[in-house]
């Protein structure tokens, strides 16, 4: 079996999530400037967060944090790998489905648990009709998640990080067939939902099909192997639900204060961008690299995964967040404000920008923390630091909110953030060599941060000498071009400099082949 190459891989899915991304913010500043912050731009966000919220808590999060490890090992020992990936389908799609029709039935009361400051208003009926077409979603894109964690597994990324951009062309067409068709926007964005969840499954499966693994539904059954994916699964499935408790406090917080629902989700949909681009990729790469290499008893090859991820992570997140916290307001300003998105609108949603560029780092460190944990099945250790993170975020988005107002759910998010990562980092410090940065990382980290602070300090000068270009309507994109530009020429420049990284190290990393 040809060994997974982990820079190259973090490249594949890093640069696919880039595409997805930024057709996701095209997607978000299109249904900003036609539904604005009003009444249905927040109840579609809360029914699109419902589906997107179990998904996490049962597919992505749960679910493959144990199926991955064990289907790598199965199919490094070809021990029929396929046999089990369809066991694991069935269970999954029975559960949701289940899952699914309960939702139906139970969507008020939904829409209560994600955003009580509904209830009296159109928000609420509104959030309810579109929670009801949007949920099914969950079923389509929690089968996708497997059939990904499948390709993953056999070190093929490319078309289950590809499955995104489907969702946001989906979109995108949809918003492009409102005016044409004279559709109601809400409604039509609403649709388009499941309809894109048919169309992500339907590419993975294909891939997985052609990877040699067919996913052909059957009947589910509790055979020992399910059994233990179901004990394996079970910690990391409430750790899951702890982190989308973190979520639901958030915007139980913001439902009470005006239209700060669509502010966080906007600020939220900004800094995913490197989020997405780097933690994606790396969670997805590096967890079925160590658990390969675990197997195999490799520790120093265990430590070289580690401390190459932590590194693409800080080389890129570190530079990501400075400029997050120094150009929230022209980046927010340039992304959303036209239509019925107003400066007001941006000046809110720029301060959430800010606050979570701070816990950027940290969101992105978790994923590379959590595999040293999941590689060995140890999932409980990661839920009981979730707890406390939940707690954390819970006591400071209640307790804050009467003083700073809605504010306060950015700020328990990245103190919970980094609450998490410290846990997790003591947590590892027992598990050997694997565990252990390298002499390469220790040597580079200082010099990634100072490279980024001086980046930092370039870009507020560029804003400060481009201030009246970025206060013009046409004039605004080409000053938050020269910005962005000059931050890159600046760190890139000053990193290989004083030895942050290599050029060729990135250069490499994209080079096509095996």
């Amino acid at each position: 079996m040809t060994p997974i190459r982990l820079i190259k891989g973090f490249a594949t899915v890093g640069g696919w999530t880039l595409a997805s991304r930024i057709l996701g913010f095209v997607r978000d500043a299109w249904i900003a400037a036609v539904l604005g912050t009003g009444p249905a731009a927040q109840a579609f966000i809360v029914a699109f967060s419902l589906p997107n919220m179990f998904r996490r808590f049962f597919a992505e999060g749960a679910f493959n944090t144990a199926f991955v490890p064990m289907f790598s090992k199965k199919y490094e020992a070809g021990d029929n790998p396929g046999h089990f990936a369809r066991e694991a389908m069935s269970g999954l799609a029975t559960l949701v489905l289940a899952l699914t029709l309960l939702a139906q039935v139970f969507m008020p009361w939904l829409v209560l648990l994600m955003a009580s400051g509904f209830a009296g208003d159109e928000r609420f009926d509104l959030a309810v009709d579109y929670g009801r077409i949007a949920f099914p979603y969950i079923l389509f894109i929690s089968l996708a998640a497997l059939a990904s964690g499948v390709l993953n597994a056999t070190g093929r990324f490319a078309a289950a990080a590809a499955a995104p951009v489907l969702l946001n062309i989906i979109f995108v067409a949809t918003l492009w067939l409102v005016p044409v068709m004279g559709w109601d926007p809400g409604l039509a964005i609403t649709w388009a939902v499941p309809v894109a969840g048919i169309a992500q499954f339907a590419l993975v499966w294909e891939a997985a099909r052609r990877a040699g693994i067919t996913l052909a539904p059957r009947l589910p059954r509790l055979s020992p192997e399910m059994k233990r994916l179901a004990i394996i699964a079970a910690p990391a499935m409430l750790a899951g639900g702890v982190v989308q408790i973190n979520l639901l406090v958030g915007r139980q917080v913001s439902s009470y204060f005006g239209d700060a629902v669509a502010w966080l989700y906007n600020a939220d949909r900004l800094y995913q961008l490197p989020l997405g681009v780097v933690a994606i990729a790396i969670g997805v790469v590096l967890l079925p690299d160590l658990s390969r290499r675990l197997k195999g008893g490799d520790a120093e090859g265990s430590r070289h995964s580690y401390s190459r991820a932590t590194e693409f992570a800080l080389a890129l997140t570190i530079p990501s967040a400075v400029a997050l916290v120094v150009a929230a307001v022209p980046l927010t300003s340039a992304l959303f404000e036209r239509g019925r998105f107003g400066p007001e609108d941006t000046a809110a949603t720029a301060l959430a920008v800010a606050v979570y560029g701070i816990g950027l780092p940290a969101f992105v460190l978790q994923k590379v923390l959590q595999p040293l944990f999941f590689a060995r099945e140890d999932t409980r250790r990661p839920f009981n630091y979730a707890v406390v993170s939940m707690l954390v975020n819970a006591a400071l988005a209640i307790g804050l909110a009467p003083l700073i107002g809605y504010i306060a759910a950015a700020v328990a998010t990245s103190a919970a953030g980094w609450v998490m990562v410290w846990q997790l980092w003591r947590g590892s410090r027992g598990m050997g060599e694997a565990a252990q940065f390298d002499t390469r990382l220790r040597a580079r980290a200082p010099r990634i941060v100072a490279a980024a602070a001086i980046m930092g300090a370039a870009v507020w000068g560029v804003i400060q000498l481009l201030d009246p270009m970025l206060q013009m309507q046409g004039w605004r994109y080409l000053a938050v071009l020269a910005m962005v530009l000059s931050g890159i020429v600046v760190y890139f420049g000053v990193g290989a400099l004083i030895g942050a990284f290599r050029l060729s190290d990135f250069r490499s990393a994209m080079k096509r082949g095996r």
